[in-house]
């Protein structure tokens, strides 16, 4: 088991519709890597403040540190990759302020705007390279971001940066390609990462490491547990088990969810052919996190819409455990719901 850096620990917190998930990673002392120090899951009740079930959360999983990383995410978050003139990165950012308001539905004064230049891609023309530079752009409404500050420091945590989810994503294929033995050459793969949460499916396509498309779908695991409520005649409890397990009723589940998984599908198709078509780039592989992604058929789906075999991957097969802390055998059980928990976390690295 590795030694660990404890004070140097970061919360990945993910606030999420029907769930808060949290990953704790850790630096591993006299080597690159990082551990998981802990974890914890909770369902999000109606019946208590969110700011409660978060302290509980933290209370229970026997996190070490209250410096997080968190998120954002919806429709008070816009994201747009937008072509500028070639500028230092100290100039993009008074430049951004002027050229933000030509991309975003929002009033200036009402958004707190990043940017970030983007590396080229290899094929690029280098005239072009020389006179223009693709930047990727991210403003959030002000009074969302506050509120989420509020929240956070509420349970007595501290927030260290605010994400967002799609972007979240990234960071954790980033990490784990970093530490992985069998990455190989990421700088020229295209791979699209899929994570189907309760209320929306996040889509990030990456060149690399770097994102060069994102987007919010909102099909996700919610709709599939109504669709069974509805037609079946169970219990919403009931139903999210089923959805994953259905057992003797595999047939009837599949029916009653694939009209959902082909809408899905479809909207998750326009998303490549956007990508496709503005970098004459076919997505090679397809990653697929979250816990709506768990319902039977999508897999199966996907292959034959896109044809290629969907990856179920772990965000956290490159790090360390700390079996004093995590039971090794329960984490990787459900690590894939911990995809964007994990990139939040993966800040650390920078």
């Amino acid at each position: 088991m590795a030694k660990i850096k404890s004070t140097k620990s970061i919360v990945g917190l993910d606030i999420g519709t029907n769930s808060i998930k949290a990953i704790e990673l850790t630096p591993a002392s006299g080597s690159e890597g990082y551990v998981v120090t802990a974890y914890g899951y909770k369902e999000v009740s109606s019946q208590q403040p969110l700011k409660d079930q978060i302290k509980e959360l933290f209370a229970s999983a026997g996190l070490h540190t209250k410096k997080i990383i968190t998120a954002v995410s919806g429709k008070s978050v816009v994201v747009r990759y937008i072509m500028m003139p070639k500028m230092p990165d100290e100039e993009l950012k008074s430049a951004i302020k002027y050229e933000a308001s030509k991309y975003i539905p929002f009033e200036i004064d009402e958004v707190m705007i990043d940017c970030v230049p983007l590396p080229p891609m290899e094929e690029e023309k280098p005239e072009q390279v020389e006179k223009e530079m693709r930047v990727l752009l991210v403003a959030a409404k002000k009074q969302t971001i506050e509120e989420h500050i509020q929240l956070i420091e509420e349970t007595h945590l501290f927030p260290l940066v605010i994400d967002v989810d799609c972007f979240a994503l990234g960071n954790a294929f980033e990490l784990n390609q970093k530490f992985s033995a069998s990455a190989g050459n990421m700088d020229k793969r295209v791979s699209a990462m899929i994570d189907v949460g309760a209320a929306k499916t996040n889509v990030n396509i990456l060149y690399g490491v770097n994102s060069y498309f994102t987007r919010e779908i909102h099909i996700a695991g919610n709709d599939f547990t109504e669709a069974i409520v509805k037609r079946i005649g169970l219990q919403p409890a009931q139903a999210e088990t089923l959805k994953r397990d259905p057992g003797m009723k595999l047939e009837e589940v599949k029916e009653v969810v694939s009209s959902i998984i082909e809408d899905l599908c479809h909207e998750i198709g326009l998303s490549f052919d956007y990508f496709e078509h503005q970098f004459d780039k076919k997505v090679e592989h397809i990653y697929i996190s979250g816990g709506g992604s768990q319902v039977v058929g999508l897999e199966d789906a996907l292959e034959t819409t896109f044809e290629k075999k969907p990856i179920r991957w772990d965000p956290c097969e490159s790090l360390e455990i700390n079996i004093e802390g995590v039971d090794p055998v329960d984490f990787k059980r459900q690590c894939s719901q911990y995809a964007i928990a994990t990139g939040l976390a993966a800040r650390i690295m920078k």
